[in-house]
């Protein structure tokens, strides 16, 4: 399990997931960040992780308008 990563570069191939009452913790993000319209994200990037060794990943985050992209995580290797 990895505990923390640094992206570097930029994020391509970005999706939706979901967005409105399919994003299931909502309520966690309004409460912690703010009301906004929430969006479940992914995309492809390159990581560094905390041993320093760099790879390709597809990581999974939320984002909503005036409040920016939160709580990101690695979903998969590639």
């Amino acid at each position: 399990m990895v505990i923390g990563f640094k992206i570097i570069g930029n994020i391509s191939n970005i999706e939706t997931i979901a967005t409105g009452r399919g994003v299931y913790i909502r309520n966690y993000l309004e409460r912690t960040y703010g009301k906004g319209h929430w969006r479940k994200m992914k995309g492809l990037a390159i990581v560094r992780l905390v041993d320093e060794t760099k790879c390709n990943a597809e990581i999974h985050w939320y984002e909503a308008h005036g409040i920016g992209r939160k709580d990101f995580k690695i979903k998969r290797y590639l």
